[in-house]
């Protein structure tokens, strides 16, 4: 078992070595440098900015219909539960 162990961290550290030094490698230690990557240009930023405003109006629509549809579903919880309990309280049809 040791030996299949030892082998595993032998060839993924030498994976892990090369793709330190590949191109790839470069550019994932670039970003992490850099925090983010590139500042975005600002013709970019503006829609980007626009795009999540729009983006938490309909999110705050969804929360809407949501909270309404639960207040629907209790409201109709309670029909059936009042329902069933009525039948079950009602006297015995001959």
């Amino acid at each position: 078992m040791e030996h299949i162990l030892a082998i595993v961290l032998l060839f993924g550290g030498g994976i892990v070595v090369a793709l330190g030094f590949s191109p790839i490698g470069r550019a994932v230690a670039e970003r992490i440098r850099r925090r983010g990557g590139a500042a975005l240009p600002e013709e970019v930023r503006g829609e980007l900015v626009e795009f999540r405003s729009e983006l938490q109006g309909e999110v705050q629509q969804l929360r809407t219909e949501v909270s309404e549809l639960s207040e629907r579903m209790d409201f109709a919880e309670r029909l059936l539960a009042k329902q069933r309990h009525a039948d079950r309280l009602a006297p015995p049809s001959s």
